[in-house]
């Protein structure tokens, strides 16, 4: 039978960190899983659209638990004061789910000199989840999900222009970013088995889902014709946003979820359906790459994870 939030077990008493929790997928995911009775901080760049967006959850669901608190993952000083707040405020967290992205900007650098896809949708989530981990790992069963997309299968990892600084192109720099998810999911996975860790680190992606994910690189470009062509596209041929989340709510909640798995939609080509294992390609496996990612993600954050030496 199709999975959908209906089915998710209780989540009462558990800590759900979404980051981007304001739109989209996020927004979607905050609403399912308040809806069955977990406490989510969103973790959300700009907080005055953070709490508007907290308002028309509690208009759906009025029982919802919810906390707003700045995040903006472009700027790993933020990474660092938002898992020291959130350390004040709660001993643990049950669920991370690294969620939040950009798509296809122009050539744009974060705070801390990253190219903004890279440095937004895997470095400010690995300094996230590291700094977060002590507090994974005082729950009872903790998880690590992190968003991918089909776009891994056109990304790779340049390690000789990482940054993009040599040329930039926009769709093989987001293809790289969303490859890093899943490098970074697997090899946390295999790290935290090694260490002897409860948490467990899984991977989810929404299909083609219609979110302002699409149009937002149109606009930052002032491309009106861009920006028309993605909702053309959304309308016509994109899933909702509350299907397109149902993976990584699935990845977050279903008890039988082990660690490494990745979630997709069943449908034709991934594109839309309802929740189930799927597969990432070859280059998401080359545990070579992984493990270099890795250690260039530390030097890059100045991040450690301190969770010992990969398997051999």
């Amino acid at each position: 039978m199709p999975w959908t939030s209906e089915d998710a077990p209780d989540q009462g008493g558990k800590l759900v960190v979404i980051t981007g929790a304001n739109s989209g997928l996020g927004l979607e995911s905050t609403r399912m899983l308040a809806a069955k009775g977990a406490t989510v901080v969103m973790a959300c760049r700009n907080v005055e659209k953070g709490a508007q967006a907290a308002a028309s959850v509690r208009t759906r669901v009025p029982t919802a638990q919810l906390e707003v608190m700045a995040l903006d993952l472009g700027s790993l000083a933020s990474v660092e004061a938002f898992a020291a707040a959130l350390a004040s405020k709660h001993p643990r967290v049950d669920v991370l789910m690294n969620n939040a992205g950009v798509m296809v900007p122009p050539f744009t650098k974060t705070a801390d000199g990253f190219e903004l896809q890279l440095g937004t949708n895997h470095l400010g989530h690995f300094a996230l989840t590291a700094r977060v981990l002590p507090l994974l790992e005082a729950a009872p069963s903790p998880r690590v999900v992190n968003t991918s997309s089909n776009a891994h299968k056109f990304g790779r990892i340049r390690f000789d222009d990482l940054q993009s600084a040599k040329g930039y192109a926009k769709w093989p720099a987001y293809g790289q970013s969303k490859l890093a998810n899943l490098l970074f999911t697997y090899e946390l996975e295999r790290r935290l088995r090694t260490a002897g860790r409860k948490t467990i680190s899984v991977a989810a992606h929404p299909g083609y889902a219609a979110t302002n994910l699409q149009t937002a690189g149109a606009k930052l470009e002032g491309s009106s014709f861009g920006e028309a062509l993605m909702k053309v596209g959304n309308a016509l041929l994109a899933q909702s946003a509350e299907r397109g989340a149902l993976p990584q709510v699935y990845a977050a909640v279903h008890p039988d979820v082990q660690g490494g798995q990745y979630f997709g939609p069943d449908g034709l080509l991934e594109m839309a359906g309802f929740p189930r294992v799927v597969q990432s390609n070859a280059a998401s496996r080359d545990e070579a790459v992984a493990q270099r990612l890795w250690q260039v993600s530390e030097e890059l954050t100045k991040v450690s994870f301190a969770l010992g030496s990969p398997p051999a």
